[in-house]
């Protein structure tokens, strides 16, 4: 999938968590939304994107998919 795409998905998932005052729940429930509804390949290349700057990516979903680069980690090294 085109990465631009990905990263409008993310924002605009983003943006609907964004008025959750807990920063961090809103933060996990981007993570959660992703881990639930995008498929790996999306998971991945987004994680991919994000560790070469996360151009694009807003502050809370950056933040959430971080997360999601540590998850992906943690479960290959398990």
């Amino acid at each position: 999938m085109n990465i631009d795409t990905l990263v409008r998905m993310a924002n605009d998932i983003g943006a609907f968590f964004a008025a959750e005052p807990d920063q961090d729940e809103a933060v996990r429930a981007v993570l959660s939304h992703l881990k639930r509804f995008w498929d790996p390949r999306m998971r991945t290349q987004i994680v991919e994107h994000y560790r070469s700057g996360a151009a694009g990516l807003s502050e809370l979903s950056r933040a959430a998919v971080a997360l999601l680069a540590e998850d992906q980690v943690t479960t290959k090294n398990t």
